[in-house]
């Protein structure tokens, strides 16, 4: 079974654009402004130079903050729409009636 794709290495750009270096040597320039979403992302959206204090984890191979926030490689590789995004779509959608 191959390994996942990891992060190797990022490198910030323009407001919330970053760099992303993976572990299959792909790079992908990408906004992260929604993906930074709930409590524990609040202090990174409103400073940038708490977004920009961002590393990744070498042993996961994650994006991660001093504060704890993190993002999933997966999420980021495929870039997939974030879960918050999800969970909100999925509640406005009409529901069946009768």
């Amino acid at each position: 079974m191959p390994r996942p794709v990891r992060i190797r290495a990022v490198v910030p750009l323009e407001e919330f654009q970053v760099r992303l270096e993976f572990t299959d040597n792909t790079t992908k320039e990408m906004d992260l402004k929604p993906y930074l979403h709930g409590p524990i992302f609040e202090p990174i959206r409103k400073d940038l130079r708490a977004f920009r204090a961002m590393k990744v984890d070498p042993r996961l191979g994650t994006l991660v903050w001093d504060n704890g926030a993190g993002m999933d490689p997966d999420v980021l590789y495929k870039g997939l729409t974030p879960a918050w995004m999800e969970e909100e779509q999925a509640n406005q959608r009409p529901g069946w009636t009768d």
